[in-house]
């Protein structure tokens, strides 16, 4: 009669003792820790209109998935095959609306698959270069980036004042679509700014024959 070992003989009790307990539980705070400060990272560059606490979240799970799913390929090699194959089946539909969440995304599964692999100082000093680098250029004041103004006048000689106006408040200004109706014109102007003050937006809109001044930034970020 087999006893119950010989029935799992199939590697199945082999591959409960293939990562040791110590191996996976430094793995895994090592991974908490690292998606940790990529969250952070990511918390302090965000720049979009509305901040998701959940991507966050997402950042630290992902790290630590990955590294998980790593732990067992790099266990076993049958097992790695069958898990491309599983895998490939996955399709992600959730939209990427800022483009640096890409990058973020592809850090924490960077991390999760380095940190599986033995590879240690590379995981935690390359996150902190990386992280270094997102901070300095991505909170970087950037005043001199474009932005749309739309301008709401009543007529010729309000677009003309208004126009004017900007020319002397901003380091360029050029016109990018103007629509006109009756007793009413609408301009799109691309500007750049002098300094990080926007307060003009306010005079403009005050302005005689101006019935509305919006300033929108490129990234969807709305200011005035």
């Amino acid at each position: 009669m087999n006893s119950f070992s010989d029935i799992f003989k199939s590697n199945f009790l082999e591959n409960v003792t293939s990562v040791s307990i110590l191996d996976m539980a430094i793995a895994l705070v090592l991974a908490f820790g690292l998606g940790m400060f990529i969250f952070l990272v990511y918390k302090k560059t965000y720049s979009g209109v509305m901040y998701s606490s959940s991507f966050g979240t997402t950042l630290v799970a992902l790290t630590m998935i990955t590294t998980v799913v790593i732990l067992a390929v790099t266990s076993n090699v049958v097992l790695s095959l069958g898990m491309v194959g599983a895998l490939s089946i996955v399709r992600f539909r959730t939209a990427i609306k800022e483009p640096l969440d890409i990058a973020f995304l592809f850090w924490s599964i960077a991390v999760g698959i380095v940190l599986a692999a033995g590879m240690i100082p590379l995981a935690v000093i390359g996150s902190i270069i990386i992280g270094v680098i997102l901070l300095v250029f991505v909170n970087r004041k950037a005043c001199k980036n474009p932005y749309i103004v739309v301008v709401r006048c009543d007529g010729h000689d309000s677009e003309t004042k208004a126009k004017a106006f900007l020319d002397g408040k901003t380091e360029r200004c050029v016109i990018k679509s103007k629509t006109a109706q009756k007793g009413s014109v609408e301009l799109n102007m691309e500007i750049r700014l002098k300094d990080d003050n926007t307060d003009f937006v306010n005079t403009l809109a005050d302005m005689e024959g101006v019935s509305s001044a919006v300033l929108v930034s490129y990234n969807g970020d709305y200011m005035g």
